[in-house]
C-alpha cells in the first residue's frame, strides 16, 4: 500500500510538472496581454490536481482480521524482543489474512 502511495505521488508530481512546464512554454509564445488567461489557467489546472492528490489521501481503515493479526505479531515481537523468530506463527498469520485481503480487493476491481 505504501509503494501505490508513493507511485501515485510520482504520478501526481509529473502530471503537475508536465503542466506547469506546458502553461510556461505557451505563457512564452503568446503576448503579454494574454498573461493573465495563462495566469487564470494556472491556478485551474493546480487546483485540479490539489484536488486529486488530496482525494487520494485518503487511508481505508484495514479489515478487523488484518488489524487483529497485525496486533498479534506487534505484540509477539514486544514480548520476545530478543527472540524475534518466536513469532513465525504470527507472521505467518498476519500474511495469509493479507493475501485473503489483497485477493479480495483484486476480485473486486477486475469485475
Amino acid at each position: 500500500m505504501a509503494a501505490e502511495l508513493k507511485r501515485l505521488r510520482a504520478e501526481e508530481a509529473d502530471a503537475l510538472k508536465d503542466a506547469q512546464q506546458r502553461l510556461s512554454e505557451a505563457g512564452e509564445k503568446q503576448p503579454a496581454d494574454d498573461h493573465k488567461v495563462t495566469r487564470q489557467t494556472v491556478s485551474k489546472e493546480v487546483e485540479a490536481l490539489r484536488a486529486k492528490l488530496l482525494e487520494r489521501k485518503k487511508v481505508r481503515e484495514l479489515p478487523a482480521g488484518v488489524e487483529a493479526t497485525r496486533s498479534e505479531v506487534v505484540r509477539c515481537l514486544r514480548e520476545n524482543d530478543r527472540r524475534p523468530l518466536d513469532c513465525w506463527r504470527e507472521v505467518e498469520a498476519f500474511k495469509e489474512e493479507v493475501r485473503r485481503f489483497e485477493k479480495g480487493w483484486v476480485d473486486k476491481v477486475v469485475s
